[in-house]
């Protein structure tokens, strides 16, 4: 019999399509929500997560009969759905109306501690100036 197949906690990294910048202000907060929400319906516990105006980070706990990478196009396929329906002018522009890019960054947290992670997406929003 094999072993279970297991994975740490993972961290998600979606861009936006031609890496406009796209996430502040409400458009933003309700991203993070959705993407709070999406994640509470699956039991996928949120460690740490930030939004940058072009990209976010998630760092998630999931339970191992979750792909990483069905993870990461749920995610992306519900808070794509809900942000273009709620903000119709992000629709409008170069991203022809898609959100994100259809690749993704997703790590699992063995290489790395998980604080390591954490920290590490805590700092993100400090380099950034120029939300509005």
């Amino acid at each position: 019999m094999c072993p279970p197949i297991k994975h740490g906690p993972l961290h998600i990294n979606p861009y936006t399509t031609y890496r406009r910048h796209a996430f502040f202000g409400e458009v933003r907060e309700r991203l993070m929500q959705v993407l709070r929400e999406t994640c509470l319906m699956r039991d996928w516990v949120v460690l740490g997560m930030e939004v940058m105006p072009d990209h976010v980070h998630l760092f998630l706990s999931v339970p191992p009969k979750w792909a990483p990478s069905d993870v990461a196009k749920i995610l992306k396929g519900v808070s794509a759905r809900r942000i273009l329906q709620e903000f119709p002018k992000l629709r409008r522009g170069r991203g022809g109306g898609h959100l994100w890019t259809p690749s993704f960054y997703v790590g699992s947290a063995g290489n790395i501690s998980a604080q390591a992670i954490q920290r590490y997406i805590e700092s993100q929003r400090k380099y950034q100036d120029d939300d509005a």
